[in-house]
């Protein structure tokens, strides 16, 4: 009797295994499924100043620009679906912690308490220094170098930017100084993964002032400003990176 109940057991395990995994399926689903709905809540509720949040992404450039100059739109339907883009962009990051609660939600099951513990600070100060390196982009990066390329424009050349070329740009420039600000999270980690060392990060400090110029030399517009603008930031978060990770302990240690 034993025997066949092992034999049971043995042969419920493979179900056992894919009622599990459809389970997590459905989880996955539900959870997808709620951040898109926030996230189309949120754009819902912004479409109607469309217009006005583009506006507020062109200021920079507007400003920059010579009086009675504007920008232009080469395309048909851009009038409509660049406002469109940029609310949308807009309505994520607004929406952002609320999809990051819900991946946090469906993976923290299956971590350690002392994994959820590294987690939750990765993933907020993530999202913090990623805002704030769009911010540092569009409050101090955008009007330098418009003016610089304005101050450089030609004479009998009209300075007038399509509107969707426009959005191309602010956007990989975002992304890039987003990407940037979260030097000191990706140190961090590193250190309590045991992956290097905080002397080796220290050594490592001539070598990732070349490579944050290299990085800047090729983001970002060819004009020195903009290149300072974003290897100097990054330089200093490398810094930063260094001094916190003090209070990191690497996972050998403490595991």
């Amino acid at each position: 009797m034993s025997d066949q109940q092992t034999g049971n057991s043995g042969s419920n395990e493979p179900e056992l295994k894919e009622e599990g995994f459809v389970t997590h399926l459905v989880e996955l689903r539900d959870r997808l499924v709620r951040a898109a709905i926030a996230l189309i809540v949120v754009f819902l509720s912004l479409v109607y100043w469309a217009p006005d949040i583009y506006s507020i992404l062109a200021t920079p450039l507007i400003d920059a620009l010579p009086k009675g100059t504007s920008m232009i739109a080469t395309d048909v339907t851009a009038p409509f679906f660049v406002p469109m883009k940029v609310t949308m962009m807009v309505a994520f990051v607004i929406a952002l912690p609320y999809i990051l609660y819900q991946a946090w939600a469906f993976i923290a099951p299956g971590l350690y308490e002392h994994e959820k513990k590294l987690a939750a600070p990765i993933i907020l100060s993530s999202f913090l220094l990623f805002l704030l390196g769009m911010a540092f982009a569009y409050l101090f990066v955008f009007p330098a170098v418009f003016k610089f390329v304005a101050a450089y424009t030609p004479a009998g050349v009209q300075m007038a930017t399509d509107i969707d070329k426009y959005l191309s740009f602010v956007m990989t420039l975002f992304l890039v100084f987003g990407l940037s600000f979260e030097t000191p999270v990706v140190e961090m980690v590193l250190v309590r993964l045991g992956m290097v060392s905080i002397a080796k990060l220290r050594d490592f400090r001539s070598y990732f002032i070349v490579i944050a110029f290299v990085i800047a030399a090729i983001v970002t517009p060819p004009d020195v400003i903009s290149q300072f603008m974003l290897a100097v930031p990054m330089i200093l978060l490398y810094e930063l990176g260094i001094f916190m990770s003090r209070w990191i302990t690497p996972r050998e240690k403490s595991d």
